[in-house]
């Protein structure tokens, strides 16, 4: 009697270097996949944590056909200075003023209201921004 062989044919039931190739792809997809988490975290951060200024337009009123006078609410961290940018434009779209209002000091929460000079009559106002100075 013959004794029956333990091993596999060869090349039936697919190559070693198939199992190779699949943990190198694993390895490399685990750390593409770190990779990413590592720059979403990044820029999150940089977004949320580390913008100490923001502000929201509360109202806003065309007092003439050269202003606009705007009541914003700013919020910052204690004793950082910063500057928001805000716009106004036009019934037709075109923008007729924009400026950079600048906050200091050791207050957190800080309501103003601001002229914005036009070169036209404004029907909005739009607050584009503010920025730790």
């Amino acid at each position: 009697m013959s004794t029956a062989s333990a091993r596999l044919p060869e090349g039936r039931y697919g190559r070693a270097s198939d199992q190779r190739a699949d943990r190198t792809l694993k390895i490399v997809g685990a750390a593409l996949g770190g990779i990413l988490l590592v720059v979403v975290g990044y820029f999150g951060y940089q977004y949320v944590g580390q913008n100490k200024i923001s502000a929201e337009v509360i109202t806003f009123k065309a007092t003439s056909d050269e202003a606009v006078q705007i009541h914003l609410e700013v919020r910052k961290d204690a004793g950082a200075d910063g500057y928001c940018t805000v716009r106004s434009q036009a019934a037709d779209g075109a923008e007729v003023g924009r400026a950079d209002f600048h906050f200091s000091g050791s207050d957190t929460r800080i309501d103003k209201v601001v002229t914005l000079r036009t070169t036209a009559k404004g029907t909005t106002a739009q607050l584009l921004g503010c920025h730790a100075s």
